[in-house]
């Protein structure tokens, strides 16, 4: 698995990993939760992975945010020339 899977992966987790500790929350806290495994938490956390919808959902909801507070910030050239191949995208 490459280290970052996206710029935008790697944004969102960023976006997570601040709301958790703005609330004084730790990842096994968000674990309990969500029910999602820790390490999908910090892969997550670290951009290694990219959230579904729902998880991103989830994830909000645990952090007591929008979903949309996850994306803030979030654009199209955080998705080009990434290493998720750089083409076309799901949904495309």
């Amino acid at each position: 698995m490459p280290r970052v899977a996206s710029d935008a992966a790697a944004h969102i987790g960023l976006r997570i990993a601040g709301h958790r500790r703005r609330r004084g929350l730790t990842q096994d806290e968000i674990t309990a939760r969500t029910s999602i495994d820790s390490s999908n938490i910090r892969a997550y956390e670290h951009g290694r992975a990219m959230p579904s919808v729902f998880t991103l959902v989830r994830l909000a909801q645990a952090l007591d945010v929008p979903p949309g507070d996850l994306l803030d910030g979030l654009t199209l050239e955080h998705f080009r020339g990434s290493s998720t191949g750089g083409g076309r995208h799901p949904g495309e």
